[in-house]
């Protein structure tokens, strides 16, 4: 659930931050999930990416719709293909107290679509575009 959900008084959009925006019921794998497990999630879900966490809750990458596409051209079985075999190995994060402007800015300069948000190294959410702009609007439908 995103906390901006909850949200019920004015509140200045510029202000919002991705604490407030991201997603805190996460899915995930770890890097022995095999690969037809994390696409059939990842379609039931709804999801372009799953974060790959450690037996801590450290993130240790990000598989993608991307990935699972690439295995896919390059013929490989994906029920013999490991999370840890094409995830994506320190991908770009985000933090909680990120503003809105400053991972707007991100998403568009590294052209990515969603970001683990983390505390340290220990994953504690997903923010995606969508969110932002979710929070842009329910914010504003209180500021004026």
């Amino acid at each position: 659930m995103r906390r901006i959900d909850l949200l019920t008084q004015a509140c200045d959009p510029a202000t919002l931050t991705v604490g407030q925006l991201m997603q805190d019921a996460l899915f995930t794998c770890t890097a022995r999930t095999d690969a037809l497990t994390i696409g059939r999630l990842m379609t039931k879900q709804n999801f372009g990416g799953l974060p790959v966490i450690g037996e801590t809750g450290d993130l240790v990458g990000l598989v993608t719709e991307y990935d699972l596409l690439q295995a896919m051209i390059e013929g490989r079985d994906l029920r013999k293909v490991l999370a840890s075999e094409i995830m994506t190995t320190h991908p770009l994060t985000a933090r909680e107290d990120m503003g809105l402007e400053e991972v707007a800015n991100l998403f568009q300069d590294r052209y990515v679509t969603r970001l683990p948000v983390v505390r340290g190294t220990r994953l504690v959410g997903i923010v995606a575009r969508r969110d932002l702009l979710h929070g842009y609007m329910k914010a504003s439908q209180y500021w004026s």
